[in-house]
C-alpha cells in the first residue's frame, strides 16, 4: 500500500467500492510504480514522427505489419551515443523500456539503443517469409491461372498520379485501343500500403466484371518496396478467383508479390504488353493467315483444274462417241454370231428332222406298201389278218401302195391251203 494513502484506504484495487475508491493519484502512482518495473525489452518498428530539440529525440515508432504506435522518447545521454540521427521511415530496432507520466497518465518509452534495420537483414528476413510460403505451397504451378486472352475489363492496382498507372493505361491502350480499366489508387510505400493494396484487391476480386488485376509501382529502394513482400497482401493473392499480374519495380526488384502472383510483369510497360494483345499484330497474323489460305485454295484448285485436264484428255472423253460406236460393232458382232449360231442350230435341227422322217417312212405303213404289200380292210374299217375274217362273198376294201381297190370274197381258206 502507498504510505501516504490515509490508512483508511483500501489496500487493493479490488477492495474498493463506490463508497470507498481510490483518489486517482494513488492509481496513477500505482500504474507508474507496475509498469516501471517491466523489463527492458527490444521491438522492431518504422519511425513516423522524429523530433530532435534541445538534444533529445521525440519520436513515433509504428508496428511493421499492424496499426499500432508509441511514443518514444531519446535522451541527449543517449543520442550522442547513437551512430546516426533518426530518420522518419527508416526501420528500427530499439532498446525501450516503458515509462508513465502519472500527471496526465500518460504512457510512453524511454530508448536506451536505436539501431537501424540493416539491408542484409531485411533480406534475410524476406528469404525466410518465402520459404516458408513457398513449402506451403503458394508458389505452386498448378496454382497458376491463365490470363484471358482479350480481357473484358482490367483492375488496376497502383498509386495515384504515378508513372506506374500512366505506362500501364498508355501502353495498353496503343496496343489494344478499347481497352477498359477500373483504376484503384492506393499507398504504395508505407505502414498502410499492404492493407489498402489488400482491400482494393478485395474489392477488384469481388467484381464480376474483372477479368484480370494488375497491381503496379515504379522502382525504388528494398524498404519501399516492403509492402509487396507483406505475408497478408501474398495470402491474398493467392486466395484471389481472379488471375493476378504483379508489375513492382524493375527486372531487378523481386518482391515476394511477384512469386504468387499468377504471372509476373518485370515493369508496369511489361505488365502492359503481356495483358492486352497488339491490335498491329493481330491484324498482321490474320493477313498472313489470310494469305496462306488463298495459297492453300489456289493450290487446290489448279490440282484440281490440272486432274480435270487429264481426266478430259482421256480418249473416251476426247472422242465420246467412241463409247457408242465401239459399242455398235460390238453388238453387231455379236448379232452375226447369234445369227450364224441360229442359222446353224436351224440347219442341224433340219437334218435330224430329215433322219428322223425318214426312220418314220421306213417303218410306215406306207412304205411296206410301195414294196408290193396291200392292206385289207372289212366295210366296218376294221383290218383283216385272218381269212376267216372275210368269209366268202364278203366285201372288202384292198389299199395298195396308190389308191385302193374294193372286192368281193370267193373263198375263205385256212392258213397253209393255197387257192387253185
Amino acid at each position: 500500500m502507498d504510505p501516504q494513502a490515509p490508512a483508511s484506504l483500501p489496500a487493493t484495487a479490488g477492495q474498493t467500492t463506490a463508497d470507498n475508491p481510490w483518489p486517482l493519484r494513488l492509481l496513477s502512482e500505482k500504474l507508474k510504480i507496475h509498469i516501471e518495473n517491466s523489463p527492458v525489452v527490444w521491438v522492431e518498428g518504422q519511425l513516423l514522427e522524429a523530433n530532435v530539440r534541445n538534444g533529445h529525440a521525440y519520436l513515433t515508432l509504428r508496428d511493421v505489419d499492424a496499426d499500432f504506435s508509441f511514443s518514444v522518447t531519446i535522451w541527449a545521454s543517449t543520442m550522442r551515443k547513437l551512430d546516426a540521427t533518426p530518420q522518419v521511415g527508416s526501420r528500427v530496432v530499439a532498446q525501450v523500456k516503458p515509462s508513465f507520466y502519472a500527471k496526465t497518465g500518460r504512457l510512453s518509452l524511454n530508448a536506451t539503443d536505436l539501431r537501424p534495420v540493416g539491408l542484409g537483414e531485411l533480406l534475410v528476413r524476406l528469404e525466410r517469409l518465402r520459404q516458408a510460403l513457398g513449402a506451403e505451397g503458394l508458389f505452386s504451378p498448378e496454382h497458376k491461372r491463365p490470363l484471358p486472352v482479350l480481357p473484358h475489363r482490367i483492375g488496376l492496382i497502383t498509386g495515384r498520379d504515378s508513372d506506374a498507372e500512366k505506362d500501364v493505361l498508355r501502353n495498353a491502350s496503343l496496343r489494344w485501343p478499347s481497352v477498359q480499366f477500373k483504376v484503384i489508387n492506393t499507398a504504395v510505400q508505407g505502414m498502410d500500403a499492404a492493407n489498402q493494396v489488400i482491400a482494393a484487391l478485395q474489392q477488384l476480386d469481388a467484381d464480376p466484371d474483372i477479368d484480370v488485376i494488375v497491381i503496379a509501382r515504379g522502382g525504388g529502394a528494398l524498404e519501399d518496396l516492403l509492402p509487396f513482400s507483406n505475408e497478408d497482401l501474398v495470402r491474398a493473392v493467392f486466395a484471389a478467383q481472379t488471375p493476378v499480374v504483379s508489375a513492382i519495380g524493375h527486372e531487378a526488384d523481386r518482391p515476394i508479390l511477384d512469386d504468387v502472383a499468377d504471372l509476373r510483369a518485370s515493369t508496369p510497360t511489361d505488365a502492359a504488353k503481356r495483358i492486352v494483345p497488339d491490335l498491329q499484330e493481330e491484324f498482321a497474323g490474320l493477313e498472313i493467315a489470310r494469305n496462306r489460305l488463298d495459297r492453300s485454295i489456289n493450290n487446290l484448285l489448279q490440282r484440281e483444274a490440272q486432274l480435270l485436264a487429264s481426266v478430259r484428255e482421256r480418249p473416251v472423253l476426247a472422242n465420246p462417241q467412241v463409247m457408242v460406236t465401239s459399242r455398235a460393232e460390238d453388238l453387231e458382232r455379236w448379232k452375226q454370231r447369234s445369227t450364224d449360231l441360229l442359222r446353224h442350230r436351224v440347219l442341224r435341227a433340219n437334218d435330224e428332222i430329215n433322219h428322223l422322217k425318214n426312220q418314220m417312212r421306213a417303218l410306215s405303213p406306207q412304205q411296206t406298201l410301195d414294196r408290193g404289200y396291200s392292206v385289207t380292210q372289212l366295210e366296218d374299217g376294221s383290218i383283216v389278218r385272218e381269212a376267216a375274217q372275210a368269209p366268202a362273198d364278203s366285201k372288202v376294201l384292198i389299199r395298195v401302195a396308190s389308191g385302193q381297190l374294193v372286192a368281193r370274197t370267193l373263198e375263205s381258206l385256212p392258213a397253209g391251203d393255197n387257192a387253185s
